[in-house]
């Protein structure tokens, strides 16, 4: 951890920035770095509470003339590694957002979440990629590629991103687009935090039309039929369709609805744009494999499309893992019932399949940073960290990788890999050529590996 910084050095950087500024002992700071994951506290020696890309700019200045660190947290959604020292630079009061309904585009500000945009397209008949909750930030997101819940139709989020604007590890502000900057520019998509702070974004929308969508929980007693149908099903579905199935370990609490409540659930996640008969045609199979204890799938407002995946809208204590699967057959149907099936004891709240491919297996052009467009299924698992569960959770995501191993791409999601370990597992969330080109731009952009919390890679030579 580096040292703390003086007091003096402290008062420089507030007469910097408009924005707060807060050294450990002060009021607020606690609030400033908190993260959604309650499991992760972050440790900083300094945070700044940025309004604006110049704010960005001179604390990035100010901390590269020092050699400090620098990180960067809008929702903390994505925090599964604590950051300990340096400089905090906190997003979240970066509120700017404007739609264009004419040329169907977003700009957006490093802390809007995609509730925001929601709310401001929809009216609009206009929809952005987002992911399976609207609670996350829109930047963070994108730049890890952004896994959309209707991806399987229109690819990554970040395939669609018109430009970035852009801070480096000098303090110097740029705008990024296909044009001024090809190379820098399929780099952000998908190279996460590695070559900057990303202050603003601008990106396509999607007409909106209609969905058909919600869950279905089965009583997981019936986990076999529920699996190997839904291995029969899904890869014969078309590209306006999502499909995920999830192994649900239900707490007995009040969140959850009383017949789920303290339940071992089979969870299928659907969504459909189209009508609700073509929808429930496709999902006519499903609805007859098994016994159902409950079923919200319906014509859905846009409004609503948190209520599929039905993720945690309060911050949580978690640790989390995914990876990717090349196929998901009969034997790895096996060693999914035998790692998580009726009668296991495993201290995994959720663990989700979800269906890749469609577009998602389309990389744009120009090219990006993105790894696992070859997979057919994505895995990942989540665990609540609090006893008695939290000292068993590494020990299970490690025999789950094992088991798993024979059906793996080998590669991860950077937004679903979780808690990170060293290069080489940092490395596998991108191909290896990818990972070269981002080896090399760190070397040029920030060759004194001033960004290097979070899931980055480290510059060559260092």
């Amino acid at each position: 951890m580096l040292p703390l910084i003086d007091s003096l050095e402290i008062s420089t950087l507030r007469y910097s920035v408009r924005g707060p500024v807060f050294a450990p002992a002060d009021p607020g700071f606690d609030a400033e770095v908190a993260a959604f994951n309650l499991s992760t506290r972050h440790t900083p020696d300094v945070v700044v509470g940025a309004l604006d890309a110049d704010d960005v700019a001179a604390a990035v200045a100010w901390a590269a003339q020092r050699g400090l660190s620098i990180s960067v947290q809008s929702t903390g959604h994505g925090a599964t590694n604590a950051i300990e020292g340096g400089l905090l630079i906190s997003t979240r009061r970066m509120q700017e957002l404007e739609i264009d309904p004419l040329e169907m585009t977003a700009r957006v500000g490093a802390g809007v979440q995609w509730k925001a945009v929601v709310d401001a397209a929809g009216p609009l008949g206009l929809m952005g990629l987002h992911g399976s909750t609207t609670d996350v930030g829109v930047v963070g997101y994108t730049l890890g590629g952004g896994l959309p819940v209707m991806g399987r139709k229109y690819g990554f989020a970040s395939d669609h991103v018109i430009a970035f604007e852009l801070v480096t590890a000098d303090g110097t502000q740029q705008r990024v687009t296909p044009r001024s900057d090809p190379r820098l520019f399929s780099l952000l998509r998908g190279g996460k935090g590695n070559l900057g702070i990303v202050t603003a974004m601008e990106f396509k929308l999607f007409l909106l039309g209609e969905f058909y969508a919600g869950g279905i929980y089965y009583p997981g007693g019936h986990a076999r039929e529920v699996l190997t149908a839904f291995k029969a099903w899904a890869p014969s579905l078309p590209a306006d369709v999502s499909a995920s199935l999830a192994f649900l370990r239900l707490p007995d609490l009040e969140i959850v609805p009383e017949p789920l409540r303290g339940q071992f659930m089979m969870h299928l996640r659907f969504a459909h744009q189209g009508t609700a008969f073509e929808g429930a045609e496709l999902l006519r199979p499903m609805r007859k494999c098994a016994p159902i204890a409950m079923d919200s799938v319906r014509p859905l407002p846009y409004t609503e499309m948190d209520s599929i995946h039905q993720d945690p809208d309060q911050p949580v204590p978690v640790r989390e893992g995914g990876f990717m699967l090349e196929r998901l057959d009969d034997d790895a149907v096996e060693a999914l019932l035998a790692l998580l099936g009726p009668g296991v004891e495993s201290p995994l709240l959720l663990a989700e399949l979800r269906l890749m491919g469609g577009e998602l297996s389309t990389a744009p052009a120009g090219g990006d940073c993105i790894g696992p467009r070859d997979a057919a299924f994505s895995f990942f698992g989540a665990g609540l960290a609090v006893p008695p569960f939290v000292a068993a959770l590494p020990g299970e995501f490690a025999r789950i990788r094992e088991t798993l191993a024979p059906f793996s791409t080998g590669g991860s999601f950077i937004n679903l890999h979780g808690r990170f370990g060293d290069a080489a597992d940092r490395a596998k969330a991108w191909t290896p050529e990818a990972y070269e080109r981002l080896v090399e731009a760190k070397a040029s952009l920030d060759p004194q590996n001033l960004f290097r919390h979070g899931h980055v890679v480290e510059p060559a030579g260092v």
